[in-house]
């Protein structure tokens, strides 16, 4: 691979200059000649390919490569067991996306797969679990909104027993291990039952920022972007001989799907209607909220096989 220009006058590069820089790439990519592992030896000589090449495509210059290891050091002393600069990286970057663009291609039978989208940073294991129609909230605070749905294979056949965690910010655009007090407030797991049916309370989701303290939002802030995600509520998947589905759902005609999701999680497919109820609408499980105002939306989950 060699995207070195050659053309002297228009880019003031030498061929003897450009010889130079292309043996380095060369002697680079060689010395993983001798790895063991065929695959990592591909990612290897792939990287210093793509990585030689865009020094050489800009030009870059000694200091602005000082400042990238700066910038990547301080997402480095940034992350701790609750906060993953670099899970922030790759997804503004539209990295994440990709990566699973590529690991989740679509697949039909009766019915389309559910399309999956960026995992984010504020997954944790050991959720409580809930029962069926349970509320995941936690004290959390938020609109109530009942979410159902059916789980199915893509011919259409329910799949009891699927393993579904559920997490969401609250009302202040927090999760909970944003928060030094210890709480557990915003997620849960349940299973689909004989019939793939699932059911819980949550919150209607709202816009918030991504973490933006950091050399991730300097980085969104010099550029011009904003750090905001579109409202959404998240979802892992997970069934025997199914492939895991990590997806989120978005709130039709919030305005942030138009002016942008900061990790350019939205698809189309996974835009649903939350409809509001007046104070006072009975719930479907017969639940009281008083006076309060509340939501509902449908999310019928179709996974695909596990070698699909």
């Amino acid at each position: 691979m060699n995207n070195a220009p050659t053309d002297t006058a228009a880019t003031g590069i030498t061929p003897e200059q450009s010889r130079v820089e292309q043996d380095l790439v060369d002697t680079v990519v060689a010395s993983f000649d001798n790895t063991p592992d065929e695959r990592l030896k591909q990612l290897m000589q792939s990287l210093t390919r793509h990585l030689h090449a865009f020094i050489r495509e800009v030009r870059l210059t000694e200091t602005e490569w000082n400042k990238a290891i700066e910038f990547l050091t301080a997402a480095g002393h940034i992350t701790d067991d609750k906060r993953q600069e670099f899970i922030l990286l790759s997804d503004v970057l539209g990295a994440s996306m990709q990566t699973i663009a590529v690991n989740n291609q679509a697949y039909a039978g009766a019915a389309t797969a559910t399309e999956a989208t960026v995992f984010g940073p504020f997954f944790t294991e050991h959720a409580p679990e809930i029962p069926h129609g349970g509320d995941i909230a936690g004290g959390a605070h938020g609109q109530p909104c009942w979410v159902e749905g059916t789980v199915t294979d893509t011919d259409g056949t329910p799949v009891p027993g699927a393993r579904i965690e559920v997490w969401e910010a609250d009302d202040d655009g927090f999760y909970d291990v944003q928060y030094t007090d210890g709480r557990v407030a915003g997620r849960a797991h349940l299973f689909s039952d004989a019939d793939g049916n699932y059911a819980f309370w949550g919150l209607t989701p709202t816009p918030y920022p991504i973490p933006h303290d950091g050399p991730v939002g300097k980085m969104l802030e010099s550029v011009g972007r904003s750090p905001v995600r579109a409202s959404h509520l998240h979802f892992m998947v997970t069934a025997e001989n199914l492939r895991t589905l990590v997806t989120h759902i978005f709130v039709d005609g919030d305005p942030q799907i138009e002016i942008g999701d900061s990790v350019f999680g939205v698809k189309d497919s996974l835009i649903k209607k939350f409809d509001q109820q007046p104070a006072g609408t009975p719930t479907p499980d017969g639940r009281d909220l008083g006076n309060q105002a509340w939501a509902r939306t449908r999310f019928d989950i179709v996974l695909a096989p596990k070698d699909a």
